[in-house]
């Protein structure tokens, strides 16, 4: 996955969901505001913050964002640094989610915490930067 050049208004306002559409133009206002980083599309659907190198034990690496979402159809997707462990004593105050291995699932945005939304980016985002991002 590399970064873009593409216009994130642009994209936004190509996402056909109404509510989808909504959810990521509050993500990218609170992402923006907790990162101070430009939104950057990476690939063709994940709205990225800043940057971060991994490196697995199997020795494969690269670069991803260090907190981005994607407006999916069923769902907006968070992509958070770490695995979602690091989250859990946030996210049980969080509201409506889902989890998988290091993604977040809202279904609508405006239905969780807010201020616990904004938690779970800043801490993110920091756990990017320790790691060198």
């Amino acid at each position: 996955m590399e970064p873009t050049a593409s216009d994130i208004p642009e994209f936004l306002a190509a996402v056909p969901d109404a509510r989808r559409r909504a959810d990521a133009e509050l993500l990218v206002a609170l992402m923006s505001e907790v990162t101070g980083q430009p939104a950057v599309l990476w690939g063709s659907s994940i709205i990225g913050f800043g940057s971060r190198h991994y490196r697995y034990d199997t020795g494969r690496e690269g670069d991803t964002v260090a907190v981005g979402f994607s407006p999916r159809k069923a769902q907006t997707v968070l992509y958070l640094t770490g695995s979602l462990e690091d989250y859990a004593d946030l996210l049980a105050g969080l509201g409506k989610h889902t989890t998988g291995k290091s993604c977040l699932y809202l279904r609508r945005v405006d239905e969780v915490d807010s201020a616990v939304l904004r938690a779970v980016v800043t801490r993110s985002y920091q756990a990017a930067l320790e790691m060198g991002g």
